[in-house]
Order: structure tokens, then sequence, then C-alpha cells
């Protein structure tokens, strides 16, 4: 009776793993949705094709019949990375735990940055770390096993090329078919249609069945053997049909006034949900499968055997996905579409990237991209001494941004959404039958920076930054591989040690860590919300647009002036009292400091360009151009402040005398109380006490002056300390060159604002 108990016990506690690891899908299928939206929703979302509303019903649509009809490649999970005959199933079921809380981690991290990576990769890693792990245990028990005997790394191995195969040949294509279409079209893709937009609907629509087929529909679970062989042996006859048929369809309904392009926009977005649900699902809910599948497995064959005893062989046969389970997958996977604000920050994450305009841009730039633009420059440049001037004047003609044709707040237009979507579908279904493991966040990616590259969207003053985004996507990728497999490699290590009570601390931390960071996300968007610069980009006034720069500009002053009578405060106080820990963190604050004052100077410039009255926008970037001069200087002079003093406590030097002390702190304090004043007339834009604020500022700053030629003087004197002296009189120099910067900065902050 005992051992029938335990056994019963044992039986409850895997049944609530298995609930568990369904629990754990449901999150998973949540961020998993927020991360690969960027696939199927960037090109129509960043060209404006329809409303986001009309957008999320074609790709909601998509996603539900992909899921639904999901092609069953369950098998990856139960049997792709590990041999399971090797495997107890108290083993499996750990690993299967493991996996599914490094996955819900890692992507849910990703999206929170609003980068898009793979699921597919992360997967893949996630399972292999814990395998290895599970495999020196097993191998430290039994020394006959090998690592050979106990894994598949064939399959990782075949991912790991594939990253590097599908971005270089996503990129390469992009940029390729998009130069061509655009010259085939121009930026005013409008004029003169007539035949061209015929043959290039029926091209496109033709490419997207294609690829439905190939890539989705052809492999579903509800499609028979015959069928399937049909379509292999009649593939060239279908495509020959689909094509005439098309051709014919799309010139029709431009003769009926359709814009072909959006229809074309429409379908890929529709065949990419599609694809991406049927065969990216495993990525979400296989594992979870493989789990629920080893619990069946033991109920019916386990005959008595505890979990710790039974192998898993049984795993190594085909998965038999029950339709309730993809039902309710799409289900899912649509409510998190709809609902999930990080998915469009994920897709708002490439669109920027490749956006036909300058703005605001997301990424800095970086020594390599600055390496690459410039090499790129230079063969770009050779490259058009041999081309024939008339065939670089032409080109020139069909790239003339000037008739580009947009919908209002576009990032680019109709032909390059259209190349995105037609042309990853067409990338993703040839990989798919060679039997290349491209992944469609890869394709989609380069596919879209390749025609953005290829569109002249990055210019010399953008290229850099777009290129240091794009790499940045590229190292996250590769991030994604490492940290799946070192964190569930750990993860598997602790459970394995721990057990089932580990798995319960681990889920309950995990339930605190989607909230913490879901609700760190939502302060992060409600501060995108304020992103006065993004509101210029979409005015077509120049009283707004001046309205909401002037407002920008005011709102980072502000910020800075309030940073930097902080940081003067701890500085001085750092000094004064030794304190090394004010010190470093004001260094790093300056930095902080330093990096905001830039990218807040150049998104004013760039958003200045909008505005069409040239004349009024050189006069006031004169001013714009003097407060920030000012602003930085007035950084440079705390840092240079903050530098010789955080190296003299840090070298344990001796301290400044009270004598210092006590003649510096008043005119510190009137320093310090006199940037707060200016701090709130820039916030308030009232300058109606400028003289007197600036006649102040002259009081204190001949206070400084006298303060410092009193000490100068004194260098003759045999009793000072000349390092100590050395430091005070440049913090007094500094001091004094802060009040004559904030002098100017006030003059031109006045002229700016009024």
């Amino acid at each position: 009776m005992r051992a029938k108990s335990d056994l019963f016990d044992m039986e409850t506690l895997f049944l609530v793993i298995v609930v568990i690891l369904f629990t754990l899908a449901i999150f998973d299928l949540y961020v998993g949705v927020s991360n690969d939206a960027v696939n199927f929703l960037n090109s129509a979302v960043g060209s404006k094709a329809a409303k986001f509303k009309t957008l999320m019903i074609v790709a909601s649509i998509g996603i539900f019949v992909g899921a639904a009809m999901s092609n069953g490649m369950m098998d990856i999970a139960r049997h792709g990375i590990f041999q399971p005959e090797h495997y107890y199933a108290t083993e499996l079921m750990y690993l299967f735990v493991a996996v599914m809380i490094t996955d819900v981690i890692l992507l849910d991290a990703f999206n929170s940055f609003g980068m898009p990576t793979s699921t597919t990769v992360s997967m893949v890693f996630e399972l292999l770390g814990g395998s290895v792990a599970l495999a020196m245990f097993k191998m430290h028990d039994d020394p006959s096993l090998t690592l050979g005997m106990l894994l598949n790394t064939e399959k990782a191995l075949s991912v790991i090329i594939g990253i590097f195969v599908s971005v270089a040949i996503a990129f390469f294509f992009g940029t390729l078919v998009q130069y061509l279409a655009r010259l085939f079209f121009s930026f005013n893709y409008k004029k003169n249609l007539k035949w061209k937009i015929g043959i290039y609907g029926g091209v496109a629509i033709t490419a997207i069945v294609y690829f439905m087929l190939i890539k989705g529909v052809k492999d579903a679970s509800y499609m028979t053997e015959g069928f399937r062989t049909w379509i292999h042996e009649n593939t060239l006859l279908v495509v020959g049909c689909c094509f005439v048929f098309f051709t014919i369809l799309m010139q029709i309904l431009h003769f009926l006034k359709v814009n072909v392009f959006k229809v074309i926009v429409l379908t890929g977005t529709f065949s990419l949900a599609l694809a991406f649900a049927g065969n990216d699902l495993v990525n979400f809910i296989g594992v979870p499968l493989a789990g629920y599948s080893t619990y069946q497995d033991y109920m019916a064959q386990g005959n008595g055997v505890g979990f710790d005893n039974f192998l898993m062989d049984s795993l190594n046969g085909p998965a038999d996905t029950p339709v309730i389970f993809l039902i309710a997958s799409g289900a899912i996977m649509v409510f998190a579409l709809i609902t999930s604000k990080k998915a469009h920050r994920v897709t708002q994450t490439e669109v920027n990237l490749g956006k036909q305009d300058e703005g605001s841009e997301m990424f800095g730039s970086s020594p390599i991209a600055r390496t690459i633009v410039r090499k790129t420059t230079g063969a770009g440049q050779a490259i058009a001494k041999i081309i024939p001037d008339k065939a670089l004047a032409w080109a020139d003609k069909r790239f003339n941004k000037d008739d580009i044709i947009l919908a209002d707040h576009a990032a680019f237009d109709l032909v390059r959404a259209s190349v995105n979507l037609v042309l990853s579908g067409l990338l993703i279904a040839l990989g798919t039958s060679l039997k290349l493991p491209l992944s469609t966040t890869y394709v989609t990616f380069m596919v879209a920076m390749g025609s953005s590259l290829a569109d002249r969207a990055w210019t010399r003053e953008s290229a850099v930054y777009r290129v240091t985004g794009v790499l940045s996507v590229i190292g996250g990728w590769l991030f994604t591989a490492f940290a799946a497999f070192m964190a569930c490699f750990i993860l598997t290590c602790i459970i394995h040690w721990g057990g089932f009570i580990v798995i319960i601390i681990l889920f309950i931390g995990l339930f605190i860590f989607m909230y913490l960071n879901r609700h760190k996300g939502a302060i992060e968007n409600d501060k995108a919300k304020d992103d006065l610069i993004s509101k210029v980009q979409n005015s077509d006034s120049d009283v707004v647009s001046m309205k909401l720069i002037k407002q920008h500009y005011q709102q980072v002053m502000s910020k800075l002036l309030q940073s930097q009578a902080s940081l003067f405060m701890s500085i001085t106080d750092g000094i004064i009292k030794n304190d090394l820990k004010a010190l470093r963190k004001s260094i790093n604050e300056l930095k902080d400091d330093k990096y905001l004052l830039k990218n807040s100077r150049r998104k004013e410039i760039v958003a200045m360009r909008k505005i069409n009255n040239q004349a009024e926008m050189m006069q006031t970037n004169s001013w714009l151009h003097q407060g920030f001069s000012s602003c930085e200087q007035m950084l440079y002079s705390l840092r240079r402040v903050c530098d010789p003093c955080k190296e003299h406590v840090d070298n344990n030097f001796t301290p400044l005398p009270q004598e210092y002390i006590d003649e510096f702190v008043p005119a510190r304090n009137d320093i310090y109380n006199l940037l707060t004043r200016v701090e709130a007339v820039i916030s308030s834009n009232d300058f109606s006490k400028k003289s007197e604020m600036i006649d102040e500022l002259d009081s204190i700053k001949d206070r400084v002056k006298s303060i410092r030629k009193k000490r100068t003087d004194c260098i003759s004197s045999e009793s000072y300390n000349p390092d100590l002296m050395m430091l005070y009189v440049t913090i007094l120099q500094e001091s004094e060159e802060m009040l004559y910067q904030m002098k100017h900065f006030i003059k031109a902050a006045s002229e700016y604002l009024k």
C-alpha cells in the first residue's frame, strides 16, 4: 500500500508539472507573438497600407488559420536535439520545464528592449543546453554513454549555419531586387503604370501563392498525401496558371482604380502570418506537448514502474497534436497580437531602421559601423567612376525622392513594402524546398534592411546609426543562442538537483519577473508617447513644428540644468567630504548627460529640417546651436572639476583645509541656487527677470574670481600645498567658467524661446 501511495503521489506531482508546462506555453505564446509580429507586420505598418485595425484583422486571420493548419513539426522537441531512448521520464520533464522558463524570460527580455530575435534559435539552443546538462549527469553515472549517443547536434549546427547563410542571402537579394524595382517604378510609382502593374502584381501574388503552398498549406496536418504529391508534381503548372490568372486580375483591378500595391501588401501580410503560425508554433507549444506525451506514455505503459526508471523511447515516434491544442494556440496568438504593446515596439524597431527619411534614430554610432560606412562609401564612389555618366543620371532620376508618394506618416512607400513581403516569402519557400533552416525572423529583417539600403534611405547622415542598429540586432541573434544555451544549462542543473520544490519556486519567480517587466514596459511606453520630436515628424505646419521643437528644448534643458545643479553639489561635497563613491557616481551621470545632450541636439537639428521657412529656420537654429554649445561647455566644466577631485580622493591625498571650504561653500551654494532658478525660468519660459538674474550671475562670478586671485597670489608663500592649491584653483576656475557659459545660455535661450 505504501509503494502504491508513493506512486500515486509521483503521478500527481508530474500531472502538476504538465499543468505548469501548459501554463508556461500560454506565456510563451504571448511573448513569442510579441517578438515575431515584426516578421509579418513591419511592411504593412511601415507603408501604412491600411488602417492599423485592418492590418490586425488580416494578420489575425492568417495566424489563426496557420495555427489550425499547423504542419505538425512538433517532432523537433521530442527527438530533434536529444536521443529520448536514453532518458528517463523524470529527466525529460525537468528538462522541458527548464526550457520553457528560459524561453519565456529570454523572449520577454528581448521584447522589452524592442529587439526582434529568433524563436527557433532560442528553442533549439535551450533544448541543446538542457540536454548537455542532463548528458553530463548521465555520463557521470554511466561511463559507457557518450555525448554522441545522447545528443543530436546536427540540428543545432544546421541552425548556426542557417543564421549566416540567411543573413547574407536575404540582405543581398533585398538590396538587388529593391534597386531593380525602384528603377522599374521610380518613387513616383503611380506614373505610367498601365501594363507594368499587371505584370508586377501577377508575379507578386503568384510568388505569395507559391510561398503559401510550399511553406504553409502543403504540409498542413489536414492535407492528404495524395494532395501533397500532386502539388509536388505539378508545381510549375500551378505557378504558370496562377501567373496568368493573377496578371489579368491585377490589371483589371488597376483599371477599376484599385491600388494593386495595397492588395499585394495585405496578401503578403496574410501569407507570412499564416506561415509563421503554421511553422513556428513548435517553438511555443512543442516542448509542453512533448511533456504531455511523456506523461500520457507513462500512464499508458508505465505498469507500476516509477518515473525515475521509465525510459522515453516512445518519443522517437511522430507527434500527434490534438486539433483542440492547435485551435487554442491560434486563439492565444491572436489575442497576444492584438493586445501586446511590446509587439508594436518590436515592429517599430525594424520600421525605424528602414524609414525613408532621417528622424529620431534609435541607435548611436559604433566603431564597426563607422568603418563599414566609410569602406562602403569609398567602394560606391569607385564603382560610380566606372559607370557611364548618362546611366548614372538616368538612375538618379528614378531615385528622385522629391517625387516620392508616401501615405500620411508612412516610413516608406508601397513599392518597398511589396518587395519586402514577396521576396521574404520566396526566400523562405526556397529555403524550405532545399531543406535549409532559414529563419523567418532573419529573412524578413535582412530583406527589409537590404531594401532600405537600395532605396537610398540610409543617407550619409543616418547610415552609421542604421548600420549600428542592424549590427545590434544581428548581435542579439547570436547572443540569443549563447544566452539560451547557458541559461537552460544552469536551470536544468538546478532543477535536477532540487526537484519539484525548485520548479515551484522558479514558476513563482517567473510570475514576479513577468509582472515587474510588464510594469517597466508600461512606464517606458508612457514615456515614448511624450516624444515631441516624433510629433514634429508627423506635423505639416511650421507653426506647430516650431512650437513642438521648442517644447522639446525646454524639457531637455530643464532636465540637464537640474542634473547640473545636483552634480555641482555632489562633486563639491565629494571633495569636501572625501566621498569617493559620490565622485564615481557623478562621473557616470556626467556621461549620461553628455549622451542626452548630444542625442537631443541631433534630434532637434533633424526636426528643424521640417521647417519650410528656411530664413526663420536658420535664425532660430543659430540660437539653438548657441544654447546647446553653452550647456555642453557647462558639462565640460563639471567634468574638469570631477576628474581631478576623484583622482585626489582616490589617491588619499590631503583633504581640502577648512579655510578653503569656508570661503568656497557660500559661493558654491549661490551657484547652485542660480542654476535652479535658471531651470525654473526655462521650464516656465518666463524671462521677465533676465536682467536681474544676469546681474546676480556677474556678482557671483566676480566673487569667485576674487577668491581665485587671492589664492593664486598666495603661491609665493612657502606654506601652501601645491597639489591642494592646484586642485582648489581648478575648482574655482571651472566654477567661474560655468557662470560665464550660463550667462550665454540664458541669453540664447531667451532669444530662442521667445
